[in-house]
C-alpha cells in the first residue's frame, strides 16, 4: 500500500535560540533560525537554516492585505489595519469587523474561518463568563477574511470560493508574496483559519518586510504598513508584543504567525525574520527581545517583550531566556 504521508527532510540539529529555566535549572530549550538583513538587505546574521522554506503562518498577512488593495478594494486607516490583523478578540476588534462586513453588503456568515474563542486568553475568559459560545466572527483572521471577501464583489469574483488556492484573489497572494520576497513559493498549503498559505524562507519573509517599509508612498505595500504602523492596537491588541513594538519603536513593522514565527523591519530597511522549530510561542518574546538587541535596540518596549515568566506554587520561579 503506498503511503500518502507528506515528504519531510531532516536536517542538522538547529541551534538553541533559548532556554527554558526553572529555579536556577536549565529543564529545557527552543531551537530554531533566525536572519537579520542590514540597511542594504544584505544578510548580516544567521543561526540555524534561514534559507529553508516554511510557512510564515500570519506573518504573511501584510502581503495578503496588500493583495485586496491591487484588486481593488478601498481600505485605510484602522480598517486596512485590521485586514492585516491577528486581533486579540477585543470589543474595538469585533465591532469593527461587525462596521466592515456590513459595509460591503456581509454578514457574519458569509466569513469562513472556524468559530473560535478571542485570541487573547483574558478576552477569551471574559467571553466565555457571558456564556458565549464560539463564533466565526472571534476568530482572529475575521478581518483578514472581512477584506478578502469584499474585494471580491468589485472584480466579480465568486464569494464562495474566496479560499480556493485557484481562486483569482488567492492566485494574486501568491503573486504579492513571492514579489516582495524575492523568490518563489515553495509550498501551498491551508492555514489555521483555512485561507491558502505560502512557504517561503525566512530570509525572503524578512526581505519582504523590509520591501513594505521601503516602498514608494502610495503603493499597496506602503499603504499596508503605514496603516499598521498608525494602528497597531489593529493589528494585534492591547497586550501584545507586536502593538507595543510598533507604538513605542519609531517606524517598525512588526507580525508574528503561529508555530512561533516572527518577522519585523525597520524604516531605514534593517529587517529580521525567525521560527522557533518546535512551534513554542513562549519563546517568541525572549528571541525577538535578543533579536532587537542585535538591531541596537534597548529599553522598556524591549525588557517587556523580553520577560517571559515561569510559575511554581503561584509564585515565579524561572523565565525564559534567549540564548545567543
Amino acid at each position: 500500500m503506498t503511503s500518502s504521508a507528506a515528504p519531510s527532510v531532516i536536517s542538522p540539529a538547529l541551534p538553541v535560540l533559548a532556554e527554558v529555566v526553572r529555579s536556577g535549572f536549565v529543564e529545557g530549550h527552543h531551537r530554531g533560525s533566525l536572519v537579520v538583513l542590514a540597511a542594504d538587505g544584505s544578510v548580516e546574521r544567521t543561526l540555524g537554516d534561514p534559507t529553508a522554506p516554511v510557512f510564515p503562518r500570519s506573518s504573511n498577512k501584510p502581503m495578503q492585505a496588500a493583495a485586496v488593495l491591487r484588486a481593488g478594494l478601498d481600505l485605510s486607516g484602522e480598517r486596512l489595519a485590521l485586514a492585516a490583523a491577528s486581533h486579540s478578540g477585543e470589543g474595538f476588534h469585533i465591532e469593527l469587523v461587525r462596521t466592515m462586513l456590513a459595509e460591503h453588503g456581509l454578514t457574519p456568515d458569509d466569513l469562513q474561518t472556524p468559530p473560535d474563542l478571542p485570541l487573547d486568553p483574558a478576552e477569551a475568559e471574559t467571553y466565555l463568563a457571558a456564556g458565549r459560545v464560539r463564533e466565526r466572527i472571534t476568530m482572529n483572521c475575521s478581518g483578514k477574511h472581512t477584506a478578502m471577501l469584499a474585494a471580491c464583489a468589485p472584480n466579480g469574483w465568486d464569494r464562495s470560493s474566496y479560499l480556493d488556492p485557484a481562486h483569482p484573489l488567492q492566485r494574486l497572494v501568491h503573486q504579492v508574496v513571492e514579489e516582495a520576497a524575492g523568490e518563489p513559493v515553495t509550498a501551498v498549503g491551508t492555514d489555521g483559519c483555512g485561507a491558502p498559505l505560502m512557504a517561503i524562507s525566512l530570509v525572503g519573509l524578512a526581505r519582504a518586510f523590509r520591501s513594505f517599509v521601503l516602498a514608494e508612498p502610495g503603493t499597496a505595500e506602503r499603504r499596508v504598513a503605514d496603516a499598521m504602523r498608525a494602528h497597531p492596537e489593529y493589528v494585534a491588541g492591547t497586550r501584545r508584543p507586536d502593538t507595543w513594538l510598533m507604538r513605542e519603536v519609531p517606524g517598525a513593522l512588526s507580525k508574528m504567525g503561529a508555530e512561533a514565527v516572527q518577522a519585523l523591519a525597520l524604516p531605514d530597511g534593517r529587517a529580521l525574520a525567525f521560527k522557533v522549530d518546535d512551534g513554542a510561542t513562549r519563546a517568541l518574546g525572549p528571541v525577538l527581545a535578543r533579536s532587537l538587541n542585535l538591531l541596537g535596540i534597548d529599553g522598556p518596549v524591549v525588557s517587556r517583550i523580553a520577560h517571559t515568566p515561569l510559575f511554581g506554587g503561584g509564585g515565579e520561579v524561572g523565565g525564559i531566556r534567549a540564548s545567543f
